[in-house]
């Protein structure tokens, strides 16, 4: 990258290849060498908060210690953070009027999606009725009870949170959805009601000053087909440099090449660099990203000359880039046997070498730990969890200061492990951190909504319980026996001179509800929820993401309504992931010495740890199965979510005519299973000097039900790395 001199030009690194460090090396000599005689910036996009204020930080090391410049000339975003800020600027042409607009981030749970479900229900009955019908229907009124509430509570919910996200940032609007559903045909109509469903979600965004994340793109892109403010953005912008490229939607990297383009030469390739690895594409089945959009990208630019590939990865030891090529390798292989038809593999070729012994990263490549790769078949669950504890004691016994993960394919799995392993870790003072769904989303919302519900009506039982309930959980008041206190509200708050008298516990709990309601007589109803943020003893954190809510809340309420804001915030928490305000580097919280992190293999990504445990690998869940919940199966063997997904990429990919009901349903296994061993081989790479694999005998049938052990079958690598690796294997006593 350092030879680069304009143009567009794509990166294919290998986990742990240091993209961002080089990404950032580039943009700093890009910046010395064009940006002062070009008056333009540098524009590097990321996909993440965390990862713009790490690459923001290296290219001001860059600029300031290496080539000894001022550390301006260039700008960070996220994608999203870039397209706000060009349709901020433009509002007339971007059609976003922000001062008014609220930002929200449906689900298939959202009152929103649901709403737009009965909508259209009630204008399509004849549609409606097909699916209540099915296959079969013997007209038993129990049975079409039970189908409308699976139609109204999960089918038609699923396929309107899936069509909608994946036509809309793909540049679908409903009419096109409409159109494209004419080259395509089934029994249901499935693109249709799909259409149907898009068109109701819109209205009721647009009459509710509703926007989403896609819209920002959207509107970004409308900024920019406008010729005079196309060339203004455009001379702002000298180049853009792209992160973790392989998640970028074809409508994201629309926007991006006209941004890097030229506007006195059109013509000309847009100054864009593309940093990406194909195959750590892990998000490609729940939102629209394929790795098939930077394949294509890097096969172009080889064309041209115009790739360069990271290969040489300075994290983890030998043993365990082995491993890694192995499973890369094996996948291609057994995919391609078994898929007969022309379908891309899960992989792209591209093998992991270690870096020459003159690298000047510290400890790159180290020398393993133990066997490097270790490979147990524990009898359960539970031998897996002594394993595993008892490994953790002998690595953090030789070197305390190390880092430790255990990456789990479902948050459940994680929250069974601690359970397990908080005795051995607490016996053992190691640190036992757990990464959980929770995590994902701020508890703020949920705890000001129970405050101010207990706020609004003090004297209901159930608020005043839950409200106790989050002063106990902040630690505030002693834990004590809530039911008693809640079971007569008057008594607790007020009590009357021949009540028996409290504890000191009760006393404090009093006091601390008392001082909330004095406080909701005397202030303004806007400066409540930073008033009970405050007595809450929030961090720095906390406090920043109770401000944010606050501002969500006023934007969407009018006056001084407490029913209002409980309502929105009602919304929020039943609905909606808000996301918390990070003022710690998440990467250090994860990543901490002398700490065991439980974490998903989805949300791994990214970072490093010198042992990773992976256990539970079995077949069910990686490379797993289509599951078709039992309750839908009326439809057919297929959920209509997934084949209007894998029929709009069909359409994106410009594949006419668009795949038939099994075709499409085919389809969308195959992406499934090529998903799984990529984000298997992500898990792998995340290790530096040990990397520990584990498929027990006995495993749960259901991991909502650990306790009911069944034989399980082992992911199909793991034999496979078994015999490639004879020593690694180590016998489960």
């Amino acid at each position: 990258m350092a030879d680069w001199q304009g143009g567009a030009l794509a990166v294919s690194a290998v986990p742990g290849a240091g993209k961002s460090t080089g990404m950032a090396a580039a943009a700093a000599l890009a910046i010395a060498r064009y940006q002062l005689h070009a008056r333009r910036q540098i524009v590097i996009v990321t996909f993440t908060r965390s990862a713009a204020a790490n690459i923001k930080a290296k290219v001001r090391k860059y600029l300031r210690e290496e080539l000894s410049l001022p550390p301006t000339g260039f700008v960070v975003h996220t994608l999203h953070g870039l397209a706000l800020n060009i349709a901020t600027r433009h509002p007339d042409l971007s059609g976003l009027q922000l001062e008014n607009a609220t930002l929200i981030t449906p689900n298939q749970g959202h009152r929103l999606i649901r709403t737009c479900v009965e909508q259209w229900i009630a204008n399509h009955p004849r549609r409606y009725s097909q699916l209540l019908e099915g296959l079969y229907f013997d007209g038993e009124e129990t049975e079409r009870l039970r189908r409308q509430s699976v139609l109204r509570t999960d089918v038609l919910p699923d396929l309107a949170a899936t069509a909608i996200h994946e036509a809309k940032s793909s540049g679908y609007q409903p009419q096109q959805l409409q159109k494209l559903s004419t080259q395509t045909t089934d029994d249901y109509g499935i693109l249709e009601i799909a259409a149907g469903l898009y068109e109701q979600y819109e209205n009721l965004m647009r009459s509710r000053d509703l926007i989403d994340y896609d819209d920002m793109i959207l509107a970004a892109l409308r900024v920019l087909e406008n010729p005079n403010a196309c060339k203004f953005e455009q001379n702002q912008v000298f180049a853009v440099f792209e992160d973790e490229a392989q998640d970028s939607t074809p409508l994201q990297t629309k926007l991006l090449e006209i941004l890097a383009s030229d506007p006195n030469t059109p013509e000309a390739s847009p100054h864009l660099i593309r940093v990406g690895d194909p195959n750590q594409a892990i998000n490609s089945t729940f939102t629209p990203a394929d790795p098939i959009y930077f394949r294509a990208f890097c096969e172009e630019c080889r064309s041209q000359n115009r790739l360069a590939t990271m290969d040489q990865a300075g994290r983890s030891s030998q043993m365990i880039i082995e491993a890694a090529n192995f499973t890369l390798n094996w996948v291609n292989q057994a995919y391609g046997s078994q898929n007969k038809q022309s379908v891309a593999l899960p992989f792209r070729m591209q093998k992991i070498r270690p870096v020459a012994d003159s690298d000047p990263q510290p400890d790159a490549n180290p020398v393993p730990v133990g066997r490097g790769l270790e490979l147990c078949t524990p009898r359960d669950i539970h031998h897996t969890a002594e394993l595993i504890g008892k490994r953790l004691i002998e690595l953090f016994g030789e070197n305390p200061n190390s880092s430790a993960a255990i990456l789990v394919r479902e948050n459940r799995q994680g929250r069974w492990l601690v359970s397990e392993l908080t005795p051995i870790c607490r016996e053992h003072n190691i640190p036992l951190y757990e990464v959980s769904e929770s995590d994902r989303h701020s508890h703020v919302p949920a705890e000001i909504l129970a405050m101010l519900q207990f706020l609004d009506r003090p004297h209901s039982s159930d608020y005043l319980k839950a409200a106790l309930e989050v002063l106990v959980q902040r630690q505030l008041i002693p834990t004590q026996d809530l039911n008693a206190l809640a079971s007569v509200p008057e008594q607790f708050l007020y009590p009357g001179p021949l009540d028996p008298p409290s504890s000191e516990a009760a006393l404090q709990a009093r006091n601390l509800c008392c001082s909330m309601l004095r406080a909701r007589m005397e202030l303004p109803y806007y400066q409540l929820i930073a008033f009970i943020a405050s007595e809450l003893k929030y961090d720095q954190a906390e406090l920043a993401t109770a401000d944010k809510l606050a501002e969500r809340v006023s934007r969407q309420i009018t006056g001084n309504s407490s029913s209002e804001a409980i309502f929105v915030l009602n919304e929020i928490v039943s609905s909606e992931r808000f996301e918390p305000v990070e003022t710690e580097e998440v990467e250090a919280r994860y990543t901490r010495p002398g700490q065991v992190t439980i974490i998903t293999m989805h949300k791994a990504k990214g970072l490093d740890w010198d042992y990773v445990f992976i256990p539970f690998l079995h077949e069910n869940l990686i490379p797993g199965s289509f599951w078709i919940p039992p309750q839908v199966k009326f439809l057919g063997d297929f959920t209509l979510a997934e084949v209007a997904r894998a029929q709009i990429r069909a359409a994106l990919h410009e594949e006419f005519p668009l795949p038939n009901v099994t075709a499409a349903s085919e389809q969308a296994k195959q992406l499934k299973t090529a998903e799984e061993y990529r984000l298997l081989y992500v898990a792998m790479t995340r290790a530096k000097r040990l990397l520990w694999m584990s498929a027990a005998q006995k495993a749960p049938f259901t991991w909502s039900k650990p306790e009911n052990f069944e034989t399980r079958s082992p992911c199909p690598v793991f034999p496979a790395l078994k015999k490639q690796f004879p020593k690694s294997v180590v016998r489960s006593n």
